[in-house]
């Protein structure tokens, strides 16, 4: 096991009626902003919730935060919420609203040029507004870790960031938040979520078997609950068990002592930046053609989750490799969610672009071992047609 550091300060207040205890979470005189995206919290009863949670305190509202956050749109809010002179912000929502939200309680403290230097030159945050999180869609895990991704719509680039001061300070995880949520939504979330596992997990082998049976529990737990949650997500107990799956995946505890990748998520943003397909979708058309261009690499890894989360046991190597490959895109497809860059109309010329802008940047050392590069990513992508 590799040396680390853990650090996760962020209070998880889980189960029905726990929106009613944020009051004793909010400093006392605080001026709060709610941020919120495009206002199904309005429907489905949150937004009442939250509301009657926040009597006696001077509330602003700041709504239309886009799925995958504007930069654009996040910088209006900053400026309003300088305006009311806020001092503490509730987000109200998904992963994009709480990613949105925390560029937002960045963006208020920073003191230097422009603040997207902080996603496309990766300044350091050294200070933030207070934020709390009333989640409402599991799959990003942002509610439990201080990582954000914002999209700039004038250029088409989409990054990510993450400080120690941008952990929430609380967040609420109440299952019945979810249960008007869309299948799309849903399904979404599950293979998001696994894919977050699958990039701290599959690497290669460093002696971390807590780690790894961690990750296939987690891992394990989506496969059972996530369908099941896409048929019935009014059953409380399904929605509790996935809501904190998508939790688990992206809070740090799996990538302690462990090497991870990221290369199918840097690639995939990419796809959104350019055609707005939604981020779970551009994971689920990466990974399995990364998967098996990188096969060998993460060989070790890979047959030990196929044999432990598919139950792939026999064949020759070659063949359990494929055929956990292939039971993690039977996996995404069952869930309503396409493998394929030809599912979503995407060519060559997207793959020439994303590999012009690659060589622009100076991308390089993608992946756990650093071996991935911008070649490499034209295959991997060409592999996904």
């Amino acid at each position: 096991m590799n040396n680390f550091t853990f650090y996760n300060p962020v209070k998880i207040l889980f189960g029905k009626g726990q929106i009613s205890n944020i009051t004793k979470e909010i400093p006392a005189g605080a001026r709060v902003m709610v941020t919120y995206g495009g206002g199904s919290i309005k429907k489905n009863g949150v937004y009442d919730q939250v509301m009657a949670a926040l009597q006696g305190f001077e509330v602003s509202e700041f709504g239309g935060i886009e799925p995958n956050p504007h930069y654009e749109t996040l910088m209006k809010a900053v400026e309003l919420a300088k305006e009311k002179q806020v001092s503490f912000f509730l987000a109200v929502g998904g992963g994009s609203v709480i990613d949105g939200t925390k560029f937002i309680v960045a963006a208020m403290e920073y003191e230097g040029e422009d603040p997207w230097n902080i996603l496309a030159k990766r300044e350091p945050v050294t200070r933030a507004t207070p934020f709390g999180t009333v989640l409402t869609l599991p799959a990003t895990g942002s509610e439990m870790n201080s990582g954000a991704v914002v999209t700039r719509v004038s250029t088409r680039e989409k990054f990510s960031f993450g400080s120690p001061f941008t952990f929430p300070k609380f967040s609420v995880l109440d299952p019945e938040t979810t249960f008007t949520l869309p299948a799309r939504q849903i399904s979404n979330g599950v293979v998001d979520a696994f894919s977050h596992v699958l990039e701290q997990y599959l690497t290669y082998p460093v002696n971390a078997p807590l780690q790894d049976r961690m990750a296939e529990a987690i891992l394990l737990t989506l496969k059972e609950e996530g369908p099941k949650a896409v048929q019935n997500p009014q059953d409380y107990d399904t929605m509790a068990n996935f809501m904190w799956a998508a939790t688990m995946a992206l809070n740090g505890v799996i990538r302690v002592g462990v090497p991870t990748d990221w290369a199918t998520h840097y690639i995939s943003h990419e796809l959104t930046a350019l055609h707005g397909i939604d981020h779970a979708r551009t994971l689920a058309i990466v990974f399995p053609a990364l998967l098996r261009y990188k096969s060998e690499t993460k060989k070790e890894k890979l047959l030990q989750y196929g044999e432990r989360v598919w139950g792939v046991a026999s064949g020759s190597e070659n063949e359990r490799l494929e055929a956990t490959i292939q039971a993690t895109v039977d996996f995404f497809e069952s869930l309503g969610i396409k493998t394929r860059l030809s599912d979503y109309e995407v060519g060559r010329d997207t793959i020439d672009t994303i590999i012009r802008r690659f060589e622009e940047r100076g991308v390089k050392d993608l992946g756990e071992r650093a071996d991935i590069q911008i070649q490499d990513v034209k295959e991997i992508l060409t592999l996904s047609l």
